[in-house]
């Protein structure tokens, strides 16, 4: 690849071209409004011609000639010096960059500097076909959790209700189409209460949960009034009984995970406190949950509390929660109990409401025999107890529970009890992996007050404060001082980022997936209430990170981009994926990433790319045939610098029709 490097006259003819006449896109020639201007520009275009007619006029005087090859050699060696990095500092230097920083410019051009010409061979070495419309019975396709493949699978702990994807042979190659009348979603905090029909044309929740005030089919329109299985007056009032027991309006508890969420109601309502909720259910016959929740912004997946663990590090969430979420923690020998216990932090609470808590007032509307229910909650006292659990709170059906500080707490329960301890090593390593009937080992302390892994600050404190994972060098090649570089440098490129797509923190994009986040840098400049970021960090990623970016009070999993993320389609406004493609180069077909990613985005939603200028330019190609808009822009080092940004947005189409 060839690469034009800049001089120091170069940077300055830039800069008195955009002054006098501006820089307007694919203009070749610069304009001159005096004619001493012209001259001027002449004289410094001068410098290299001269040099070129030393040879042609052999009667130039001996000093000129020296006059000459002065100045060549002296912007040559400016120039170099430049380059090498050692003169930024110079005035020169500064003062361009100063004026160039401030100065807007008309009809700016955002088109790559390197053209295909520049590129290895192979770079267009097939051409891309246009993707057509997959058939209208796909709008609501999630490839891994498909009602038909998942009844071949056994019903044991949920098995069938889990992660079950397409091979090769049966993978869609086609754009998945919105339903007719689709339109954008309500703003937020308006789409907390109102998901379009159009949007997500299920009616059957309204039915089938309309005593337990979940959603009600207004018009064209659904109204979500807050309500809950175990909260039917509300969400607010539930969530101020939990506050009376649990510090959540203290910065404290900032990450909270909702087992069986419905369509997540406790999720949104605790972003009052600011509390982010990790919410999810499964596919099932309450069709739709998932998709209500994210429809109305608030951050939820496909899942299931069944035979594979979840896809999150150990000791990340301040807060559990089920509301009569169905799972059976009394059984399989507390397993569910133990993965809840995995996942929460030292300190963290677990909230439990609905069968068999209060079954003392409630057994006869649930239909079962008081024996059964006190056999049950018995069982759940006991393996609490087994976990050092402190029981701090049971009242009007609401049981409160508190995971031990660290492991010096009781161990002689958990040493007696005959249940093993899970490997050390299997905290981190959880994709595809079965979950197991084991207690978690905590780090380790020196004294019983000590919280196992470090404290926390309280949010929003922790967003920037070194997280603890880093300062105790639980991360392989991160320190404190390059987790502050990274927060600089994520900072600089989401100013970038603003400077071409200005929607970016304005509430435009209230759901943000970033697909290779890394330490959650990006999530965290943009933090607001007006969005919220999906981390996401992949599977093969060398180091895994996701432990930090729960402890900066963000919130993600873990997931391997070969496969469909669990989550339905049009879900997401925005998505970002910073190295993405280079790191599945070799692994996956960029083609299939891209379908993923035109699945899950919204119409008219955007998309912001940034990798190799290889891998962009062969990303852009794809992308053009699956009905984006993009522009390839530098990146904001400028032009010299081989990583660019491919900037999309996704054109609006419904099934059975025409792009716009």
């Amino acid at each position: 690849m060839r690469w034009r490097t800049k001089t120091a006259s170069d940077y300055l003819g830039c800069v008195w071209g955009a002054v006098v006449g501006g820089l307007g896109k694919g203009k070749k020639r610069r304009s001159f409004t005096t004619p001493e201007e012209e001259a001027l520009h002449e004289t410094n275009r001068g410098c290299c011609g001269m040099a070129r007619s030393f040879t042609e006029s052999k009667t130039r005087t001996a000093v000129f000639v020296l006059l000459v090859f002065g100045l060549c050699s002296f912007f040559y060696l400016l120039g170099v010096w430049q380059i090498s990095g050692f003169g930024r500092g110079d005035n020169i230097a500064a003062v361009v960059n100063e004026q160039t920083k401030c100065m807007k410019l008309p009809n700016l051009n955002f088109e790559s500097h390197h053209s295909a010409s520049d590129l290895p061979n192979d770079t267009f070495s097939s051409e891309v076909k246009k993707f057509e419309p997959c058939d209208a019975e796909y709008t609501d396709y999630t490839p891994c959790e498909e009602q038909k493949r998942a009844m071949t699978f056994p019903r044991d702990h949920m098995i069938y209700r889990e992660r079950h994807c397409p091979p090769e042979k049966e993978k869609l190659h086609c754009l998945i189409p919105a339903p007719k009348g689709y339109v954008a979603p309500f703003p937020w905090p308006k789409s907390r209460d109102y998901v379009s029909y159009a949007n997500v044309p299920h009616k059957s929740l309204t039915v089938e949960k309309a005593i337990q005030n979940w959603v009600h089919y207004e018009g064209n329109v659904f109204r979500f009034p807050g309500g809950g299985t175990q909260f039917p007056q509300g969400a607010d009032k539930y969530i101020d009984q939990l506050a009376s027991v649990i510090p959540i309006t203290e910065g404290k508890v900032r990450t909270a995970l909702d087992t069986g969420c419905g369509v997540a109601s406790l999720g949104a309502y605790l972003l009052k406190k600011n509390v982010l909720t990790m919410s999810f259910a499964p596919k099932d016959n309450h069709e739709s949950q998932v998709q209500f929740a994210l429809e109305r912004g608030v951050p939820a997946y496909i899942g299931v509390l069944g035979s594979m663990k979840l896809s999150f590090p150990s000791r990340v969430f301040d807060m559990a929660h089920c509301s009569r979420c169905l799972i059976p923690w009394s059984e399989s020998n507390g397993m569910y109990m133990m993965e809840v216990d995995r996942v929460l932090r030292p300190g963290g609470y677990w909230v439990l409401s609905g069968p068999p808590i209060g079954w003392k007032m409630f057994y006869k509307g649930w239909k079962r025999t008081k024996d059964d229910l006190r056999s049950e909650q018995r069982k759940i006292e006991q393996f609490a107890e087994l976990l050092c659990w402190e029981k701090i709170s049971e009242k009007d059906g609401i049981a409160i529970w508190r995971k031990r500080l660290n492991d010096k707490s009781c161990p002689r329960k958990q040493d007696n009890s005959g249940v093993a301890k899970c490997e050390l090593t299997s905290g981190n390593d959880v994709w595809y992996k079965k979950m197991e009937a084991c207690i978690t080992p905590l780090p380790e302390v020196k004294s019983v007050s000590e919280v196992a892994g470090g404290q926390l600050e309280p949010f929003p404190q922790r967003l920037n404060t070194v997280p603890p994972r880093i300062a105790h060098g639980f991360v392989p090649g991160f320190s404190a001082q390059t987790y502050e570089e990274d927060n600089k440098l994520w900072q600089k490129h989401v100013n970038a980022y603003k400077k071409t797509n200005g929607l970016l923190d304005t509430g435009r994009y209230r759901n943000i997936m970033d697909m290779n986040a890394g330490l959650g840098s990006f999530a965290a400049v943009l933090e607001s209430p007006k969005l919220w970021v999906m981390n996401v960090v992949p599977t093969i990623a060398d180091t895994s990170t996701l432990g930090v970016i729960y402890e900066r009070g963000l919130i993600g999993m873990y997931h391997d981009w070969c496969e469909g993320f669990s989550t339905y389609p049009r879900t997401y406004d925005l998505v970002h994926a910073n190295g993405v493609f280079s790191l599945y180069e070799n692994k996956s077909n960029f083609e299939d990433i891209l379908l993923e990613m035109d699945r899950i985005l919204r119409p008219e939603g955007a998309v912001i790319i940034r990798d190799k200028v290889d891998v962009i330019v062969k990303v852009e190609k794809i992308a053009k045939a699956m009905r984006w808009n993009t522009i390839l822009a530098d990146h904001e080092g400028g032009p010299r610098v081989p990583e660019k940004i491919l900037f999309a947005v996704k054109q609006y189409w419904v099934a059975d029709s025409k792009s716009r």
